[in-house]
């Protein structure tokens, strides 16, 4: 592809698909599937060399999970022997799905979270991964529960400019922090309400449902969480959290995102009852000041999102290309994939009739 062009990486249930574009991205050709028939959670589009590597999070009934990469922006796929990411012998566990793959600091450094939950390192650009013994064999383990699409550290935040620092979420289980390179972790929760527990437990130390948390690189100390219930923000990276949700019209949701140029802007996905939006009309909400106010995107009625949407969203399937004009995508689970181009003002639906979405990822190549 030329350069300052589009690739749109879409996982779902049954394979992976790839779109591309020019850097208006006002028309889109379309190939898959990929990994056909293969749960496909998690991708990444590595940029941080001349030639990109796509990496996809894959898991097969017959050979299990694996992490497939591609040089040639999807003309082609390897994988690792025994699929890179394997617990190794004596942790008493094997690994069932890729939920998450995340550059790292420097060109080669990959981190991947699992269900069970664990975190891997990989030094050689995905090709093969290491546990991190000890968040594995972190006290508060045992207690770790699985939401209700399993126990998955779905969050991965290397720290921009300290490799020493990496900040994950596991639903369920809540934030947890290195700050010395894996050799201890501690949770970062405090404020953050588990509602699901007895009205006198709901502030726990551990143990909350968290179902994302992303961060501006240039304010690495602001991290914004979307919970089971709940919309937070952090202004100390983790050490305390305050809600946000007041103005939107549901504090439920999986994805939340924030803004590739704008530190202070970033969008999410409310739910209703029935894990379907509130009216069942989809809706982004964006706020441009942090959380202290909110704005739904898409309600044009010629070029918004549908008003008939009785479908979510899930934590992964939201997301922003990093053109200087940022692009904004949503996937739904009704295999649906749509984009904005003007801050999310209008919509177009870029492909329809996929399997249930699961991720979307974007980039500039």
């Amino acid at each position: 592809m030329p350069e300052n062009q589009t690739v749109l990486l879409v996982g779902t249930r049954k394979g992976l698909w790839i779109g591309r574009s020019d850097q208006s991205r006002s028309s889109w050709s379309w190939e898959g599937p990929h990994f056909t028939m293969e749960e496909v959670y998690s991708c990444m589009v590595d940029t941080r060399r001349d030639t990109p590597r796509l990496l996809v999070g894959a898991s097969s009934s017959w050979i299990g999970p694996q992490v497939g990469r591609s040089d040639d922006l999807g003309a082609s796929w390897e994988s690792s022997a025994e699929g890179g990411v394997r617990f190794p012998e004596g942790a008493g566990a094997s690994v069932e799905r890729v939920w998450q793959l995340q550059p790292g600091h420097g060109d080669d450094v990959v981190w991947a979270g699992t269900e069970p939950g664990a975190v891997f390192r990989s030094e050689d650009r995905g090709d093969t991964f290491t546990l991190e013994r000890a968040l594995w064999d972190h006290p508060h383990r045992p207690e770790w529960g699985a939401g209700y699409g399993g126990q998955a550290f779905h969050t991965l935040l290397p720290h921009p400019s300290d490799p020493a620092s990496l900040t994950v979420a596991i639903s369920t289980g809540g934030v947890y922090q290195t700050v010395d390179g894996g050799s201890s972790w501690a949770p970062r929760n405090k404020g953050i309400r588990a509602d699901f527990l007895p009205e006198d437990q709901q502030y726990p130390e551990f143990g909350q449902c968290v179902h994302k948390v992303a961060r501006h690189a240039s304010r690495p100390e602001r991290l914004f969480l979307q919970n089971h219930g709940g919309v937070y923000r952090s202004d100390d990276e983790g050490g305390s959290w305050s809600s946000i949700a007041d103005g939107l019209p549901s504090d439920f949701g999986f994805p939340v995102v924030a803004h590739p140029h704008e530190p202070d802007t970033i969008h999410v996905f409310p739910l209703a009852d029935g894990r379907f939006p509130p009216e069942g009309r989809a809706r982004v909400w964006r706020s441009h000041d942090a959380g202290e106010s909110w704005h739904p995107l898409g309600s044009s009625q010629e070029n918004g999102l549908p008003d008939a949407f009785f479908v979510g969203v899930m934590r992964d399937a939201l997301t922003m290309d990093d053109h200087e004009n940022s692009g904004l995508y949503l996937g739904a689970r009704n295999g649906s994939v749509w984009g904005s181009f003007d801050s999310g003002e209008t919509w177009q639906e870029l492909i329809r009739d996929l399997p249930d979405v699961m991720v979307v990822r974007a980039a500039r190549v």
